[in-house]
C-alpha cells in the first residue's frame, strides 16, 4: 500500500489547463474516487499519478516521494483502462502472466500468482480463452487479474465499467468493492458515474474545471455539498433549485420564490450576507418534497405546483412539476399518486433544505 499526495499540481495542454493547482491526499489502503464531468480533469490526475501525463507545476508524492520525473514502470501501479487492453492473439492465462515475464519471474512464480488472480477473480475456467471468446464483463475480469498478479501499491482505474451494460456493471462493481475489501490496496477509480462513486469511494473527490470542489464521504457530500454544482451533481434525480430572493418579514429574514408561493424562513448564520432583496436559491432534494406529512414532527414549506409528468417505477415514483415556470422533482412512495395535470401541495422538509447564494 502507498499513499499519494497532490500538493499544488497544474497540468497545461498549451493554453488550456486541465488541472489548475490541485492539492490532496489519498490515503493507504483507501478507495479514492475521482468523478465529475466529461473535460473536467480527472482522468488527467489519473494519468499523471501513473506517469502518463507530465506534470507543468507542483509535486506528486507516492508512498513519501516525489515522483514527477519518476517512470511510469518503476512507479509500482497497475492501471485498468475502459477498454480492457487485452493482447487478442493471447490466451487469458497469457494475458495474465506476460507482464510477469517481461519482469523476469520464474515459470513456478507465475502460475502461482496467475493461478491465486484467477481465484479471487473466478476466472478460472476461461484461462484458455482468447480475448473474442469472452463477454465485456469477462474480458474486464481478465484485465482486472493483470493489475492484480502485479501486486502493485497502487491500483488506478479509468472508467473500467464505461463499455458494460447496466446489469454488467452492478455485478462488476459488487467484484471491485469486494477486491478492495480483500486486497486492502490504495485505488484511485475515475468516473462519471456518481452511482458507482458514491457505491465504490471510502472517500469521492468530485471535480470540475481542472479544480476540486470537495472532498468527502459518499453521505457528507450527498447531505453537506459545500456549493452549487456539488449539490447539483451528486444525486439522481439532482437536487431542486429553487429561484428567488431574501425578504424582511416582521419575523425575520426569509426566502420567497417569484410567485410567492413558497416562503422559507432564513435560519441565522445560513446565509453570512443576507441582505433584503438578494437573490438566493432554496435547494432540496426530491426525497425531501411530500404530498402528505411525514410521520413524526417535522417542519415544512408548501407550496402548489402543477404536475407536468410522472415516471412510475413500480417502488417510487417521480413526479415532475412546474412551480410559476420553475421545474420541481419530488420522490414519492407508491402510495402518494399524482396525475399529470394536478395541481398538488408539495410539502419540503425544512431541516433538509439549503440556501445558495
Amino acid at each position: 500500500m502507498a499513499s499519494i499526495r497532490f500538493e499544488q499540481v497544474s497540468k497545461r495542454f498549451d493554453k488550456v489547463t486541465a488541472v489548475d493547482n490541485v492539492s490532496f491526499e489519498v490515503n493507504e489502503g483507501e478507495f479514492m474516487v475521482l468523478v465529475g464531468p466529461s473535460g473536467c480533469g480527472k482522468s488527467t490526475l489519473l494519468r499523471m499519478i501513473a506517469g502518463l501525463e507530465e506534470i507543468s507545476e507542483g509535486k506528486l508524492f507516492i508512498d513519501g516521494k516525489v515522483v514527477n520525473d519518476l517512470p511510469p514502470k518503476d512507479r509500482d501501479i497497475a492501471i485498468v483502462f475502459q477498454n480492457y487492453a487485452l493482447y487478442p492473439h493471447m490466451t487469458a492465462y497469457e494475458n495474465l502472466a506476460f507482464g510477469l515475464k517481461i519482469r523476469g519471474l520464474s515459470k513456478t512464480e507465475i502460475h502461482e500468482k496467475v493461478m491465486e488472480a484467477a481465484r479471487v477473480l473466478e476466472i478460472e475456467p476461461l484461462l484458455e480463452r482468447k480475448p473474442k471468446a469472452m463477454s465485456g464483463g469477462q474480458r474486464q475480469r481478465v484485465a482486472i487479474g493483470r493489475a492484480i498478479v502485479r501486486n502493485p501499491k497502487v491500483f488506478l482505474f479509468d472508467e473500467p465499467l464505461s463499455n458494460l451494460d447496466a446489469k454488467l456493471r452492478g455485478q462488476m462493481r459488487l467484484e471491485i468493492a469486494r477486491l478492495h475489501k480483500q486486497l486492502k490496496t490504495t485505488v484511485v477509480y475515475v468516473t462519471h458515474d456518481q452511482v458507482e462513486a458514491m457505491t465504490l469511494g471510502d472517500r469521492i473527490a468530485v471535480v470540475n474545471k481542472g479544480k476540486i470542489q470537495q472532498i468527502a464521504t459518499p453521505q457528507q457530500l450527498y447531505d453537506q455539498p459545500t456549493n452549487r454544482f456539488v449539490a447539483g451533481f451528486i444525486g439522481s434525480p439532482p437536487m431542486n433549485f429553487i429561484e428567488g430572493k431574501i425578504e424582511q418579514s416582521q419575523g425575520g429574514l426569509t426566502f420567497s420564490d417569484p410567485t410567492g408561493q413558497l416562503v422559507v424562513p432564513l435560519p441565522d448564520h445560513s446565509v453570512p450576507s443576507a441582505q433584503a432583496g438578494q437573490p438566493l436559491s432554496f435547494a432540496i432534494r426530491p426525497e425531501h418534497l411530500h404530498t402528505h406529512p411525514a410521520k413524526g414532527e417535522q417542519h415544512y414549506a408548501a407550496f402548489t405546483a402543477q404536475v407536468q409528468l410522472v415516471e412510475r417505477l413500480g417502488h417510487e415514483s417521480f413526479a415532475f412539476a412546474s412551480l410559476g415556470g420553475q421545474q420541481v422533482v419530488a420522490r414519492l412512495a407508491p402510495e402518494e399518486n399524482v396525475t399529470v395535470g394536478e395541481r398538488v401541495q408539495l410539502l419540503a422538509e425544512l431541516t433538509k433544505g439549503q440556501f445558495f447564494e
